[in-house]
Order: structure tokens, then C-alpha cells, then sequence
């Protein structure tokens, strides 16, 4: 009775989620608490309030507090486009700090295993298509967040030095573009997705015509935030490797711009009036990734119908709009 009361206690795991109130950390614990709890895992969510963890003193102080086993680590500082460009120093500098100071802590713990959240951003600016995880140091990413890119690569640097000089099993996935509940839906610095769900609910609503920035003919893969969820704990529990993992929908899977807001129109109801506005920037036509691998090593996995997933992340937005816009 004895040993059998040991061997549990060992097997518990205790799992630090950081950045756990953003739109990926909020996915985590709808999909640990709808379908992926085990009984041997306690879940552990925190979020800046809790710890700056840029602060070496406040990181170590949250271990020694909840003492994780496992860590999923998604916080950093992040912004948009315009505050990269302004505060790279910041990006890089804060989140490196972050980044060591997670990592070393964990390894000062004995925590058995890290997943840190990587992004496509940290790709070579110039490269060829589909890109996949060989690719990562081909050259430089590109100027306008080399800041943040950079700062991330050196997530993936850092877990091969902790499993070659200490045998850690330090890893990382690298999604595509994430959307879902939690989102930020901010007009000024959202991404696109959410962006444009906020702007049509607001044409919607004001009987004012909703405006497409571009041409609409970028294309790009979106990752719905709870199949990313449904992934991570699939990295967590079965991934082996140290080498990071692309996790996103196929190459086929990947939509334009006009596409996306075409069904964000239909998810929302909007009859109103639609207008390209041409004068505005594209940005970068494309960033095509590549999921054979993870399809090779995952290969029942199914992603849930962008259409689908969009009406879910719409009808929340509605439901949520006064938190949400903001």
C-alpha cells in the first residue's frame, strides 16, 4: 500500500502555465477543463500579475511557490506592428530576459519538461516556400521585429544547450496564426482576424460600410486557438524531440485575406455595404508553412473547420464585446 501511494505521488505532474490569461493560455484551460484533464495533473495558470518574469527574484519566487513539474511557457512581451518597429531594443532585451530567466529556473527545479511558444516571425525573411523547422537560422528575419524574432530564436539555441550540457527536455512549437476567444480585438495593433471580426460587428451595428485594408490577396494558414490547445497537450504528453515543431493546417488549408473576411461577413451576418481600400498596404503576400511534420508524427489529428471556428470566435466576440474590443 506503501509503494502504491509513492508511485502516485511520483507520477503527479504539476503544470506551470506562464502567460496563462492570453489567447493561447485561455485556450489551454478550456480544452484541460472540457476534455484533457488527467487525474494526475494539477494545472497551474499565471499571467503577469502574478510575477514579472522578466524579474529573476519574482521567476524563481513562483517556482519555488507552485514547484511545476512541466512548464508550458507562452509568456513575452509582445506588440504590433508599429511598436516593434519603435522599441526592437525593448522586445529583445525584455524577452531574453524572460526566455533565461523561465528556462534556467525550470532547470534549477528539476522541472522535467519546458514547451515555450515560439513564432513564424522568426524566419528568415528571405526564403523559399513551404517553410518548415530546418529553416529557423538560414538568415536574418525580417527588420521590422528583428527585435522579437531574435529573442525567440534564442528559445530554440537555449533548449539545445540545456539538453546537451544538462540533458534537459526543453522544446517548442512554432504556430501559424492564431485566432479565437480571448483574442485582442483592438482596431489599433489586433492582428487580422480579430481585427476584421471587430470591424464588421462595428458596421454591423453602426449601418456604416465595412473596409477591407489591401487588396485582400494575402494568404495565410489560421490555427483555431483551441485546436492549438488540443495540440500543445499532445506536445506535452507524447513530442519527444528538442528540435521545435511547426503546428498549423496544411498548405491546402491556407485562405486570403478576402476569403477570411468573406467569412467573417457570413459568420456575423452583415449585409452592409463591403469596400477594398487599395491605398493601404498588403504587407507580406505570404508565409507558407509546412506541417508534414507534425501530420507524420500526429497523423489522426483534425482541425476544426475554419467556418466553424470563426462563428465560435464571432459569437463569443458578440457575447463579449464590452471586455472584448478593448
Amino acid at each position: 500500500m506503501t509503494d502504491l501511494v509513492i508511485n502516485t505521488m511520483a507520477e503527479k505532474k504539476v503544470i506551470l502555465v506562464t502567460g496563462g490569461t492570453g489567447l493561447i493560455g485561455e485556450a489551454i484551460k478550456t480544452i484541460v477543463e472540457r476534455e484533457g484533464r488527467k487525474p494526475n495533473e494539477e494545472w497551474v495558470f499565471v499571467s503577469s500579475k502574478e510575477a514579472d518574469l522578466a524579474n529573476k527574484e519574482q521567476t524563481k519566487a513562483l517556482f519555488a511557490k507552485y514547484k511545476p513539474t512541466h512548464v508550458i511557457h507562452l509568456a513575452a512581451m509582445v506588440g504590433g506592428l508599429f511598436r516593434n518597429l519603435k522599441y526592437n531594443l525593448d522586445f529583445l532585451r525584455t524577452n531574453i530576459q524572460i526566455n533565461d530567466n523561465v528556462l534556467q529556473t525550470a532547470f534549477e527545479h528539476n522541472v522535467k519538461k519546458v514547451v515555450s511558444c515560439l513564432s513564424t516571425c522568426i524566419f528568415p525573411d528571405k526564403t523559399t516556400y513551404p517553410i518548415d523547422e530546418t529553416m529557423i537560422h538560414n538568415g536574418p528575419p525580417h527588420s521590422s521585429n528583428f527585435g522579437y524574432s531574435y529573442a525567440k530564436r534564442l528559445i530554440d539555441v537555449q533548449n539545445r544547450g540545456y539538453h546537451q550540457q544538462h540533458g534537459c527536455h526543453f522544446t517548442a512549437v512554432i504556430p501559424t496564426n492564431v485566432f479565437g476567444p480571448h483574442d485582442n480585438f483592438n482596431l489599433e495593433d489586433g492582428h487580422v482576424l480579430p481585427g476584421l471580426i471587430h470591424k464588421v460587428y462595428e458596421s454591423k451595428k453602426n449601418g456604416t460600410p465595412f473596409v477591407i485594408w489591401g487588396t485582400g490577396s494575402p494568404r495565410r494558414q489560421f490555427i483555431y486557438s483551441l485546436d492549438l490547445a488540443r495540440l500543445f497537450l499532445w506536445v506535452l504528453r507524447e513530442y519527444q524531440e528538442i528540435d521545435p515543431i511547426i503546428l498549423s493546417v496544411g498548405e491546402e488549408d491556407e485562405v486570403s485575406i478576402k476569403e477570411a473576411a468573406d467569412m467573417v461577413i457570413e459568420a456575423m451576418d452583415f449585409k452592409g455595404e463591403v469596400v477594398m481600400d487599395t491605398t493601404k498596404s498588403d504587407g507580406q503576400f505570404k508565409k507558407t508553412a509546412s506541417n508534414a511534420k507534425l501530420m507524420k508524427l500526429n497523423p489522426d489529428f483534425k482541425f476544426t473547420p475554419i467556418k466553424q471556428a470563426l462563428k465560435e470566435t464571432v459569437d463569443w466576440f458578440v457575447k463579449n464585446y464590452d471586455i472584448a474590443r478593448k
